[in-house]
């Protein structure tokens, strides 16, 4: 999470100072992050979220609770997300921080899953002071900082390059060859076809996204690949 994710955020926004401090332990593993964004109330509406930073002196006063933080209970360092303007149209609102997970006010709680495991966590701030100097970007980027922070993510998660005929496409056309020749009929080998063009579509798709990334901050493309190749995955075995 913190070496696709934060890092390139931190790359993007941070200060000299903040960048010093954090990629290197970061991109070693020496510190693990957590992205803090998706609250009880605004898990697809972001820019809703109600998490408050109340400006005192040097220090940001937050209030507010997060949930389905993935690794909260095992990061050093979080991106946290809060509403520091009320008055502001709610996408200009926001502003973004790096907040010690460790420190005074901040209360990680393990979302047991069926499997057994708690890798999400539920994260409530209670007068939690975070300096001034923590902020990523200025006041009110909060928006614009969670979206790198998305795009990075989006690609990690979607934009990964397989190679060709491989994953679920693979799968099914082993089905396929292995039917009887009475079975193969042009209208389900036309399904599959269809399938296999869609998969190297996406294919290709993420392979510019990865292009993209490595010149900057990345595109669309990483959206468009993870919600396609969702989409075109499940199909796929329904195929199957």
């Amino acid at each position: 999470i913190g070496y696709g994710m934060c890092g390139p955020t931190v790359v993007e926004w941070g200060t000299e100072d903040q960048k010093r401090r954090y990629l290197r332990p970061l991109f070693t593993g020496e510190e693990i992050w957590c992205q803090l964004f998706s609250e009880p109330g605004s898990g697809s509406d972001f820019a809703g979220l109600s998490a408050k930073g109340v400006k005192d002196g040097e220090e940001w006063i937050v209030n507010g609770q997060k949930v389905w933080t993935t690794l909260a209970h095992l990061s050093k360092w979080g991106l946290l997300v809060v509403r520091t303007d009320a008055e502001a149209v709610k996408h200009a609102g926001l502003t973004a921080v790096v907040v010690d997970m460790h420190g005074p006010g901040v209360e990680v709680r393990p979302l047991r899953q069926m499997t057994g495991e708690a890798e999400f966590n539920e994260v409530y701030f209670t007068d939690t002071r975070i300096p001034v100097s923590e902020t990523l970007g200025n006041v009110g980027d909060g928006w614009r900082v969670s979206l790198t922070t998305l795009m990075n993510e989006r690609v990690a998660i979607g934009g990964a390059i397989p190679q060709k005929g491989s994953g679920p496409i693979r799968e099914a056309v082993k089905l396929w060859e292995k039917l009887p020749a009475e079975r193969r009929d042009a209208a389900t080998k036309d399904k599959l076809m269809k399938l296999w063009i869609r998969s190297e579509v996406a294919r290709l798709t993420n392979i510019r996204a990865g292009q993209n990334r490595k010149v900057g901050v990345p595109g669309p493309e990483g959206s468009i690949g993870k919600m396609a190749s969702a989409d075109l995955n499940k199909e796929t075995y329904e195929f199957c």
